[in-house]
């Protein structure tokens, strides 16, 4: 039986841009939400400031629970993926970062532009595209394996819409 493991991962929008994590492997250059694994007796949200700080060296307060999605395949053990909107405070103090396996660096993804952006698991893209434009989207996104691809097409937006995402600096509810 393979173990499951929980993870809590980050959407921090700042003017219209979100905190993802470049990591580079045999396939080439592709992006992943900051976050990682919850430790035994660690609450979900103390794991994602954790994960966050230490991977990308920026403090951040988690929010509401935005997004589940489950990654079944493509690692040694079934990983559910538990995403968070956090506020950005800023540069940590306390922590130097220190990047994980294959990580290159830290980047700020355009919203607007997400769609054209190798963020993965795929399926997070039109949901957090939808959610910074002010719709409201699904909470469990299902199950995506290994090289997934997206598979909703990318919604019209508004100029509206669009402007608003591009403005989005994410709050804390």
């Amino acid at each position: 039986m393979r173990e499951i493991r929980t993870s809590a991962k980050a959407v921090v929008v700042r003017d219209g841009k979100l905190l993802a994590l470049r990591l580079r492997d045999a396939d080439g250059v592709f992006c992943i939400l900051p976050g990682g694994g919850q430790e035994r007796g660690e609450p979900l949200r103390d794991a994602v400031r954790r994960e966050v700080t230490e991977e990308t060296g920026i403090d951040v307060r988690p929010g509401e629970l935005l997004f589940v999605i489950e990654i079944p395949k493509g690692e040694s053990f079934h990983r559910i993926d538990l995403v968070f909107e956090c506020e950005y405070i800023g540069p940590s103090s306390g922590v130097a970062p220190h990047a994980d396996t294959n990580q290159e660096g830290v980047e700020w993804l355009d919203v607007a532009t997400l769609y054209a952006a190798p963020l993965y698991p795929s399926r997070l893209r039109a949901a957090i595209t939808e959610h910074c434009a002010g719709r409201r989207c699904e909470v469990y996104l299902g199950c995506e394996s290994e090289g997934d691809p997206e598979i909703r097409t990318p919604p019209s937006l508004a100029p509206e819409e669009l402007a608003s995402a591009t403005r989005y600096t994410s709050v804390v509810r």
